[in-house]
């Protein structure tokens, strides 16, 4: 077998799909657009299930990537060889192009031709057959024709070797193993045991049927293949460990903990524990901030599950004795070395990331410390009382409020002589697991899909929306529900009212829900309708609070909804129908609607796409949107079934489950769609639209977000007061702006080469002549000195001018400026060629600054905070040195 660093990896596999046809279409965002249902993108194909599913891609039909995934259910399993929750899987698909023959040969090319694996220690594992569908006899035939031998493919039950959603496309898969050379555990032994024999490689899924929702499967008429391997798993089975944390990915992670806690990696302890759980989460901590959707730490979603893995890290690294700094030194060793090449976004966000991190670290720690001050209430209470452990209750209290690991608590009782009642705690864990369950029962939000609280009423009780015509009307209450149906609600109450009619329209179709007012028909009771949902059995929630008096089933009421944010939101939602269609106008037929957002304040629509529009195209869409809402277009809606409206030409969202009759919404003859939405009269009421942003959110899907109407307006305003004070700053009017910035930018340029020349000359005379501090390192000439007051561009000129100097050799220049320490490190070609390598170089040295950092084997850089440690970092170049030089 062939060794291969991570980034070798990466190519390898992209280059060889590419060889063959395939597009590389790229990484998507670690985090979810919500399509899928879960907060993150956990599979390498989860960004193409519209393609899988039948959707034309816009970049072809054979397609790879290597893509970022983040999976955090097995999250107590991190802290062994190989679990991790950030990893990254190579992909390749085949959509509706070939088939079994082709996927099985070129699996069997990558892992013996690329990837140098030995075919007799390669096995295969197929569909074993079921009721539903038969055994994959082609598939086992397939394997063999690539190479694979008869007697090493294996058929393993659905459980093992088949994919499928609820209904649709599916089919079976086959995945590839190495064997070891050790013997088999029983008679039984396979690629089905856990026995440690066999060595899951990669996954080929076939897609060849469609089941249907009564069960019964049918051949598709286009058949998919989708290829998956994990990289993590790979890299470090190239190299010859089982060990993640011993690949390339974490090896400088691990190497700054090991020198900066003074533990050692170890395989069986419970240290070694937590530098994997510390590396894995910084890392995954570091992606999720890092990443495209720039993920900050909160209390909820995605953001919650961050906060939880930066609090974990936090956790594990006092384990081990590190300081706050020390954690964001890990966090610049990913950014600035281990990803740099392959996520650019990391460098690009680097200063975000950084401070994210250790706003939250902080925190964190500040709890951490409240956290200690109760634990040393509760352990002198203990003492006292003559008990010899801290009660289950006091334990959990400590980890429930202040976020106080149970193993600290543990360690910092013994260290006292006490024990903690580890049983206790896990039943008030479970405990509150149990309330939280309770007390999910129920929620009042647009975003909640439990509304089985409305299931019992009868079928007849349904409502009438009257918000076409109307934003204000008379009903009556049919039901009102919290986590169970009642009667009455009184003041300050939050809860779902159900009406007969109402004017107000429920979130759906992208459309945000309205909200206002519902009034007792005396007037004193006041019910604030803060969202609008739609519930089972065409029924329409008003969520929100009780103001002032109190309201009952069978009231009648005046419901009103609030005419300025409705007004708003027809006006963006107009504005949608002629965007989709000026999209369509300017890039082509390829532009369909994948999903779209309209409230008051703005509009998003999703469209497929396969690249980034360009200015002038997003300037050409923006003009046609505005001709039509100038030529004040009549917006009129049809009502008709579905056939006609289809074969009238409504474009309609591709998924979307229509009724038997539709609304058509027609803008004069330039747009024509099916919406159950809300709109202007006329695109005159628009008044202007305006283009804010537009980006990628998945594999050829785009996004584009607008403002209409007033909030246009507030826009330019804006920009215009913001243009005045930029001109003011500068002394100048708006008028003379441009000239002025033009000629402080060249006065900049040149005081800017003055300053870098004077630095220069300042640097040359503080080093003086250094060439008698040359030292001779088996045979390497090594420069390693200290040049007081130069900052990192100074040294690297420096460096570069001494290189020339000594000729061949290593040059490692320390600085201390402002408080702080400036690493650099040269290596020469002649150096190189005789083992030296200036990123390991600094990486030796760096700790003893107290930084880190890193680079290429000709250059790298490090910064510190430790002055007083820079003779120890020269003195250790030369023990650092001798270890490279072969």
């Amino acid at each position: 077998m062939k060794q291969y660093t991570s980034k070798e990896l990466r190519n390898t596999w992209k280059e060889f799909y590419k060889e063959r046809g395939h597009v590389d279409v790229g990484a998507v965002s670690l985090v979810s657009d919500g399509s899928t249902g879960v907060m993150f993108n956990v599979a390498g194909m989860q960004p193409l299930m519209p393609y899988l599913l039948g959707q034309k891609h816009p970049m072809g039909v054979r397609l790879c990537n290597v893509q970022g995934c983040v999976r955090t259910n097995d999250i107590d399993s991190v802290g062994d060889k190989s679990h991790v929750t950030f990893f990254e899987m190579m992909g390749s698909w085949s959509l509706g192009d070939y088939f079994k023959e082709e996927r099985c040969k070129w699996s069997y090319e990558l892992l013996t031709q690329v990837f140098g694996f030995d075919k007799d220690h390669l096995a295969a594992t197929v569909f074993a057959g079921d009721e539903n569908a038969p055994r994959d006899e082609e598939g086992a035939q397939c394997r063999i024709n690539s190479g694979f031998k008869p007697e090493n493919i294996y058929y393993l039950p659905a459980e093992d070797n088949w994919w499928g959603l609820e209904y649709g496309p599916c089919g079976p898969d086959s995945e590839m193993f190495y064997i070891a050379d050790v013997p088999d555990c029983g008679p039984d032994c396979g690629p089905g045991c856990s026995c440690g024999k066999y060595t899951e490689l990669g996954n080929d899924v076939f897609m060849q049927y469609e089941k249907h929702k009564d069960g019964h499967l049918t051949p598709l008429a286009k058949k998919n293949v989708d290829t998956g391997w994990g990289l993590e798993r790979n890299l470090a089975f190239l190299n010859g460990t089982k060990d993640v944390y011993k690949t390339d990915l974490f090896s400088a992670v691990i190497s700054f903990i090991e020198k900066t806690s003074g533990f050692k990696y170890d395989d069986e302890n419970d240290k070694t524990r937590s530098m994997r759980v510390l590396a894995d989460h910084m890392r995954t901590s570091v992606m999720l901030i890092g990443d495209a959707a720039r993920l900050t730490p909160s209390n909820g979603g995605a953001g919650y599950v961050l906060r939880r893995l930066i609090r974990r890290a936090v956790r594990h690294g006092r384990i081990l004795g590190l300081t706050v700094d020390n954690l964001l030194d890990i966090a610049k060793i990913y950014i600035d070395d281990v990803y740099s090449d392959s996520y650019p976004n990391l460098v690009t966000n680097r200063a975000f990331v950084l401070n994210e991190l250790k706003k939250e670290i902080d925190r964190f720690t500040a709890t951490l410390e409240n956290g200690m001050k109760e634990f040393v209430k509760i352990l002198d209470t203990a003492v006292k009382a003559g008990d010899k452990e801290i009660s289950g209750k006091d334990s959990f209290y400590l980890y429930d409020t202040f976020g106080f690991p149970l193993e600290l608590t543990i360690e910092m009782a013994g260290e006292k002589g006490l024990s903690v009642d580890e049983e206790g705690f896990a039943k008030a864990m479970d405990g509150q697991k149990q309330k939280a369950r309770e007390g999910a029962a129920f929620a009042l939000s647009a975003g909640s899909s439990d509304f089985s609280v409305f299931d019992g009423l009868d079928d007849s009780v349904t409502t009438e929306f009257t918000g076409y015509e109307t934003m204000s009307d008379k009903g009556k209450i049919v039901a009102i529900g919290t986590d169970t149906l009642m009667t009455t609600v009184g003041e300050d109450s939050d809860c779902i009212i159900v009406t007969d009619k109402t004017p107000f329209y429920a979130t759906m179709g992208g459309q945000k829900g309205d909200f206002g007012v519902i009034k007792g028909s005396n007037g004193r009771a006041v019910f604030r309708v803060n969202d609008t949902v739609k519930l089972p059995g065409g029924r329409t929630g008003h969520v929100g609070t009780v103001e002032s008096g109190s309201f009952n089933t069978g009231d009648e009421v005046e419901l009103s909804v609030d005419v300025m944010n409705r007004t708003f939101t027809c006006m963006n939602h107009s504005a949608t129908h002629l965007l989709q269609k000026s999209l369509q106008t300017v890039l082509g037929d390829e532009v369909k609607q994948q999903g779209s957002y309209q409230d008051g304040e703005r509009t998003r629509f999703d469209f497929s796409f396969g690249r980034a529009l360009t200015d002038e195209e997003l300037g050409r869409v923006e003009d046609i949107v505005n001709e039509k809402i100038m030529e004040d277009l009549p917006v009129v809606t049809d009502i008709m079934s579905i056939e006609d409206a289809k074969k009238s030409g409504a474009m309609a969202l591709f998924g979307e489950k229509y009724g038997d009759v539709v609304r058509v919404v027609n803008m004069g003859d330039f747009s024509k769609e099916l919406c159950g939405g809300t709109h202007v009269s006329s695109t005159g009421k628009i008044h202007c639209f305006k283009i804010m942003s537009e980006s990628g959110i998945a594999a050829g899907v785009r996004r584009v977000e607008g403002i209409t109407g007033t909030n246009v307006t507030r826009y330019y305003k804006k920009l215009e007061n913001d243009f005045k004070e930029a001109a003011a700053s500068v002394k100048a009017t708006p008028a003379t702006l441009s000239d002025r910035l033009h000629k402080m930018s060249a006065e900049m340029k040149s005081l800017s080469s003055e300053l870098e020349s004077l630095k220069s000359k300042a640097a040359r005379e503080a080093v003086g002549d250094v060439m008698d501090k040359v030292a001779e390192v088996k045979g390497v000439k090594l420069l390693a000195t200290c040049v007081p007051g130069v900052d990192m561009n100074g040294l690297r000129d420096l460096g570069d001018q001494l290189k020339e100097k000594l000729g061949e050799g290593v040059i490692l220049l320390a600085s201390d400026k402002d408080g702080k320490v400036n690493l650099v490190a040269m290596a020469t070609d002649g150096a190189m060629g005789k083992g030296a390598h200036a990123g390991n170089l600094i990486k030796g040295v760096a700790a003893l600054v107290g930084g880190g950092g890193g680079g290429r084997p000709n250059m790298a850089q490090a910064g510190g905070k430790n002055p007083a440690g820079i003779d120890a970092a020269l003195t250790e170049a030369v023990k650092v040195l001798e270890g490279q030089i072969s």
